[in-house]
């Protein structure tokens, strides 16, 4: 059970929650955007 919470846990912190310093993205938006932009 404490796995399937932990995992359910980061999934979330990562994925969705929104960062205001990141510009109310989540973690994973802000990287896949700032990856984009790198690769232009």
């Amino acid at each position: 059970d404490l796995d399937i919470e932990l995992f359910d846990y980061v999934n979330w912190y990562n994925n969705k929650r929104l960062h205001g310093t990141l510009g109310y993205m989540s973690p994973k938006e802000f990287r896949e955007l700032s990856l984009e932009k790198l690769s232009k």
